[in-house]
């Protein structure tokens, strides 16, 4: 007989992030934004069944889009969760120029462990997969919708170079997916 899987940190997580992100929705989607980490740990799972990097990828929004502070991360999910998710948010405010912010995120990407670049391509994917399923649906009119000044030339640049940063999970058909969808909606 098998042992069952121990789920109980990813529960944990999957509870915790749900009650950080209740009340809030996908950047005008109109669902719950929890959809979001969900389908970035769906991601890391076809990768990995390790819970604490699991629990890290339902959680890697907590910390940059609502008042969780990275010591509670720690505290609740331990030192290792924690660092997976710092990997994950951006490390400066949001008054530096979009630029710096994307540049500083990609040079800590680059520097970081195999493991944290597996929870932040659940991410990327989940950002990735929405992007080109709006790009389908309302064209060039999709860039006006972020921050970037200089709208599909940067978002351009910016996947392409997360692309560059994650190429050590090249052999994987998540990352696979990443480049074909990079490539489908900024080669066009």
């Amino acid at each position: 007989m098998n042992n069952p899987l121990d789920t109980s940190l990813f529960d944990k997580a999957v509870a915790f992030a749900t009650q950080a992100h209740s009340g809030t929705e996908r950047r005008g989607k109109g669902y719950p934004y929890i959809l979001h980490p969900m389908e970035a740990a769906v991601i890391v799972a076809t990768l990995t069944n390790d819970q604490e990097m699991l629990a890290a990828a339902i959680l890697h929004d907590t910390v940059e889009d609502t008042d969780v502070s990275m010591d509670q991360i720690r505290e609740l999910f331990g030192n290792r969760v924690a660092e997976l998710v710092q990997h994950e948010t951006a490390p400066l405010p949001d008054n530096v120029p979009w630029r710096t912010r994307k540049e500083a995120q990609l040079t800590q990407l680059v520097h970081a462990p195999y493991d944290s670049k597996v929870v932040a391509l659940g991410d990327k994917l989940s950002n990735m997969r929405t992007l080109a399923s709006d790009y389908k649906a309302v064209g060039d009119q999709l860039w006006s919708r972020f921050h970037a000044p200089n709208g599909k030339d940067d978002l351009a640049w910016y996947y392409h170079s997360l692309a560059e940063a994650l190429s050590e999970l090249l052999g994987t058909a998540a990352y696979q997916e990443f480049v074909n969808l990079v490539d489908e909606v900024f080669n066009t």
